[in-house]
């Protein structure tokens, strides 16, 4: 058997809130190098190291408990989230060191079929593993550290959206709800597969498909939901306005939130966000989906408006559901509406 437990918290629902994060990283005394471009104080998604006038070094870190039971496809989403935030900085994964916490009397077979799956992704992203590091621990977690490289000039960043761009999101919302439902029986097994498709596609083929086109700003849409990351983007600059029947939203996901599946990390990105963002509808269901923490989302992007239907096109011919789902304005007294 190499099926693992399922923890209340897995995937990145397990992420510390994002408040909580900013009130201790303000605290913490940090020396800042010349050649660092990008580090923790603007929670981008991943750090850039300046190597010359072209080339920047891209690293970041990913790992979690388990939200699947399968040991193979839990490695592949583990691996897949890890990889999404070099995507998301218009960057290209080198390298990933592996991050195994796992109990001391556990199957080893479970081990190696977590690290197959990782290692599958890994292949998949023409990235190498070179290497990392194991401890025992009472619960399995997994992870890596991946290494990647971006031309400076072509660097993504999250939050440096343009007035008048166009939002589009790439992968449909509401992981979290519909792995959460279907363990406890709300939810068969045709709707955890099509979440674990989703999760475990990677970002790769739609940031190689934007990187073509004018974008301000990019990001993944992971543990603190589409509405936490969404925030980020905006800073206290801008405004967006969201087209909710544009979204798109996982089978399941809305039934799941409708019979009150609430999780853990929707309510923490509830508590910090709620008071930014207006719901010009009454939809309980939608409003839990737009703070459900993702796992290995999809890319969020700010285009520029001419660009984005071609981008679109391009990415659902190549199989992206992807879809344009709102706009930037300048700054009202809310953050994002939804329509």
């Amino acid at each position: 058997m190499t099926n693992i437990k399922l923890e209340v918290c897995g995937g990145c629902n397990a992420k510390i809130p994002q408040e909580s994060l900013e009130t201790t990283l303000s605290s913490i005394n940090n020396y800042k190098r010349d050649d660092i471009l990008v580090g923790f104080d603007t929670m981008d998604d991943a750090a850039v190291i300046k190597i010359d006038e072209e080339n920047g070094v891209v690293s970041t870190m990913d790992f979690f408990p388990p939200m699947v039971e399968d040991a193979f496809s839990f490695g592949q989403i583990a691996c897949a989230n890890a990889l999404s935030d070099i995507y998301a900085m218009g960057a290209e994964p080198i390298a990933g060191l592996n991050i195994v916490l796992f109990p001391e009397d556990y199957n080893l077979e479970i081990l190696r079929e977590i690290l197959r799956g990782g290692a599958d992704k890994m292949i998949e992203a023409k990235a190498s593993l070179v290497g990392g590091h194991s401890i025992h621990d009472p619960k399995i977690k997994y992870g890596l550290s991946i290494t990647g490289r971006v031309d400076i000039k072509k660097l993504w960043r999250n939050n440096t959206v343009k007035k008048n761009d166009v939002l589009i999101l790439t992968k449909p919302l509401g992981v979290t709800l519909v792995t959460n439902a279907y363990s406890v029986g709300i939810l068969g097994k045709d709707e955890l597969n099509k979440a674990i498709a989703s999760m475990t596609y990677l970002n790769k083929y739609a940031k190689e498909i934007f990187e073509k086109y004018r974008i301000s700003a990019a990001t993944d849409v992971t543990g603190f939901g589409f509405l936490g990351h969404l925030g980020e983007m905006l800073s206290d600059k801008f405004t967006a306005i969201i087209d909710s029947s544009k979204i798109p939203i996982l089978d399941g996901a809305y039934k799941a939130a409708s019979e009150f599946i609430f999780t853990k990390g929707g309510q923490r990105n509830r508590m910090y966000f709620e008071d930014r963002v207006e719901f010009l509808k009454d939809d309980f269901a939608l409003e839990e989906i737009l703070f459900d923490p993702q796992t290995s989302g999809g890319l969020l992007v700010s285009i520029n408006e001419d660009d984005a239907k071609y981008a679109i096109k391009e990415l659902r011919d190549f199989g992206i559901d992807a879809n344009i789902i709102g706009k930037i304005y300048n700054k009202y007294d809310k953050s994002v509406f939804i329509e």
